[in-house]
C-alpha cells in the first residue's frame, strides 16, 4: 500500500469516525473502500471489455425488418433524414 495524506472537513471525519465505530472498521478502510466505489462507478471498460459487451448484444433487438443486411444504407440516409 502507499500511504497518503488528504485533507478532510470537520463534518467528513466526525461522519467517519462514527461510521468507523458503528462498523468496526478504521477510518482508512471506510476511505479505501470509497475510492473503490468512486474509481469502478467512473471508470470506463477497457477495449477487450467494449467487445465483449458488442457481442453479447448480438442478436438482442430486432427491427422487424428481413432486409437490414442488403439495405442498410438506405435504412441509415432514411434514419439522418428525420
Amino acid at each position: 500500500m502507499v500511504r497518503t495524506q488528504i485533507r478532510l472537513t470537520d463534518s467528513q471525519m466526525e461522519s467517519l469516525r462514527r461510521l468507523a465505530a458503528a462498523t468496526g472498521r478504521s477510518v482508512a478502510d471506510l476511505v479505501r473502500q470509497g475510492v473503490d466505489q468512486y474509481l469502478a462507478a467512473t471508470s470506463q471498460p477497457d477495449l477487450e471489455e467494449r467487445k465483449e459487451r458488442a457481442l453479447r448484444a448480438l442478436g438482442r433487438l430486432s427491427s422487424g425488418l428481413s432486409d437490414v443486411s442488403t439495405r442498410h444504407d438506405d435504412y441509415l440516409a432514411e434514419a439522418f433524414r428525420h
